[in-house]
C-alpha cells in the first residue's frame, strides 16, 4: 500500500476525488451509530442478570457479622463487601471503604472534601492561592472535569507506554507545595490501554512531595479488565509499595464493578492507608449513615469471592475481544499501512487511543458526526478539552455490536483518510 506521504500532489487529488465520493455514498445511507463512551453492551449486561436472584423476599439479610443489612448502620460497608473488592485490590479489607455505584462519585467527593475540609487536619485547598494538579495526558476526561469544576489549575504530563514521564511527576511534587496531586489509569489506561511499569510504580511510592496534604488518585478502574486469559498486564500494588517506601498516606485508590456488572448498580471501593481512612470516616459519618448494604451482600452472595470476578470477566472479555481484534485488523489494513494513524493494540481495557496526522482530529469527529457515526469529541483526553497536536481520538467499541462496530469502523477509515489528504493538500 502506497503511503500518503509519499504521494504526488496530483496522486492526492486523485485519492481526494475517489474518497468524496465515498464519504458522500455513507452520508445518503443516515447512518446512526455510537462509538462515543465506554459503555459494556447488552450482550455484557445479560452475564450479569443472575445478580437480581442472589437475593429475594425470602433471603435472610443478614450479613456474616450479624448486622441486620435493611437497617442503618455500616458507615464503611459489610465485610464480606470490604473483602471482595479488597481481593480486587489486592489489599487488606481494613484499608477499603465500600460506597455505591460510582466510583468516580467517591473521586468527587475526595476532591470536594479537600477543598472545603482539607486533607488529614490540613489548610483546606480554598483557602490557598494557589492548587495545581497533574494530569497524564492522554487521559480520562471526567477526572479533568472534577478538578476544572474546582477551579484547580491543570498541567499536562506525558503519558508513555510505561506511564506518566515521572523526570517531570518528581520535578513538580517534590519541589511544588502548591502541587496537591495526580489523576492516574495505572492499568489499561483511559484511553491508551497501556499499563505503568515496575519502575513507574516504585518511583510513585518513592516521591518526596513538597505538598503535606499531596495525593496520588490511583483510578485503578480497570485491574480486572483483561481481553485474554493467557495474556494479562501485572502492576505492582501500590498501596504496599507506599508502605514500604514509607509514604503511607500518599495516596487514594479507587475502583468499582461498574463494568463488571451493571453500571448503574455496582459497588465502588476507596482504599488507603489508616490515617486516610480515619480521616475519611470521620467526614462520611455527617455525609451518610451507610450505603446500600443490601446491594454490597448481593455482590458478595453473587462472586463468593475473586476467583467469581475473574470468571465472570473472562466471560466478558470473549465478547469484547472481537470487537478489538476486528478494529485493529481493519484498521491496520486501511490506516496504517497508509502512514496516517498509530495506536497501541491493548490486552484489556475499554478503549483505543488513535493518533492521526497532526491537526486532523476536530476534522476526523466531525466528518464522522456528519456520516452517522458519534465518537468522544476531538480534545476530550485533555485538560481544558485542548489537544496541543490536534491529534488524539478516543475509540470506544463495547458498545455496538460487532456489525455496528464494523459500520462505523468502516466510516471511521473513510473519514481518517480523507482528512489526512486534505492535511497534506493544504501543507503542500
Amino acid at each position: 500500500m502506497q503511503q500518503y506521504q509519499e504521494m504526488t500532489k496530483e496522486e492526492l487529488l486523485q485519492e481526494k476525488a475517489l474518497l468524496e465520493t465515498e464519504y458522500d455514498k455513507i452520508k445518503a445511507l443516515n447512518l446512526k451509530l455510537d462509538m462515543s463512551r465506554g459503555k459494556p453492551s447488552a450482550e455484557q449486561l445479560d452475564l450479569s442478570m443472575g445478580i437480581l436472584d442472589a437475593i429475594d423476599s425470602n433471603t435472610a439479610l443478614v450479613s456474616e457479622n450479624g448486622m441486620d443489612l435493611r437497617n442503618y448502620g455500616v458507615l464503611d460497608g459489610i465485610p464480606e463487601a470490604k473483602r471482595l473488592l479488597a481481593e480486587m485490590l489486592g489489599c487488606h479489607e481494613d484499608s477499603v471503604i465500600v460506597y455505591g455505584n460510582s466510583s468516580l462519585n467517591v473521586m468527587y467527593d475526595q476532591i470536594s472534601r479537600a477543598m472545603v475540609l482539607g486533607i488529614c487536619g490540613n489548610t483546606p485547598w480554598c483557602k490557598l492561592d494557589k492548587v495545581k494538579f497533574l494530569c497524564p495526558v492522554p487521559g480520562y476526561d471526567r477526572h479533568f472535569a472534577i478538578t476544572e469544576t474546582f477551579g484547580i489549575e491543570m498541567i499536562n504530563i506525558p503519558l508513555y507506554e510505561d506511564g506518566p514521564d515521572m523526570d517531570m511527576v518528581e520535578q513538580y511534587v517534590n519541589n511544588d507545595p502548591a502541587v496537591k496531586g495526580i489523576w492516574c489509569v495505572p492499568k489499561y489506561a483511559n484511553p491508551t490501554g497501556t499499563s505503568y511499569s515496575d519502575e513507574t510504580v516504585l518511583r510513585f511510592a518513592r516521591l518526596k512531595p513538597a505538598a503535606p496534604d499531596f495525593r496520588i488518585f490511583w483510578d485503578n478502574a480497570y485491574c480486572v479488565h483483561h481481553l485474554y486469559e493467557d495474556r494479562q498486564d501485572v502492576i505492582l500494588n501500590i498501596l504496599a509499595e507506599c508502605e514500604e517506601a514509607g509514604n503511607p498516606d500518599i495516596v487514594f485508590e479507587f475502583c468499582s464493578t461498574s463494568k463488571v456488572t451493571f453500571p448503574g448498580a455496582g459497588i465502588a471501593a476507596l482504599a488507603a492507608s489508616q490515617n486516610n481512612i480515619a480521616d475519611i470516616k470521620k467526614q462520611l459519618t455527617i455525609q451518610t449513615i451507610g450505603y446500600d448494604k443490601t446491594n454490597q451482600r448481593r455482590h458478595a452472595i453473587y462472586f463468593k469471592n475473586f476467583d467469581g470476578i475473574k470468571q465472570h470477566m473472562m466471560k466478558q472479555a470473549d465478547l469484547i475481544r472481537p470487537k478489538f481484534e476486528m478494529l485493529d485488523e481493519l484498521m491496520t489494513a486501511e490506516i496504517k499501512s497508509r502512514g496516517i494513524g498509530n495506536w497501541v493494540n491493548p490486552i484489556g481495557g475499554y478503549f483505543i487511543c488513535f493518533e492521526s496526522l497532526e491537526g486532523c482530529a476536530k476534522d476526523i469527529i466531525t466528518k464522522c458526526k456528519e456520516a452517522g457515526v458519534t465518537m468522544t469529541g476531538a480534545g476530550a483526553p485533555f485538560p481544558y478539552g485542548k489537544d496541543p497536536k490536534d491529534n488524539v481520538i478516543r475509540i470506544a467499541p463495547t458498545y455496538p455490536s460487532v456489525e455496528e462496530l464494523r459500520k462505523a469502523a468502516e466510516v471511521f477509515v473513510v473519514c481518517v483518510r480523507l482528512a489526512s489528504v486534505n492535511k497534506l493538500l493544504e501543507n503542500m
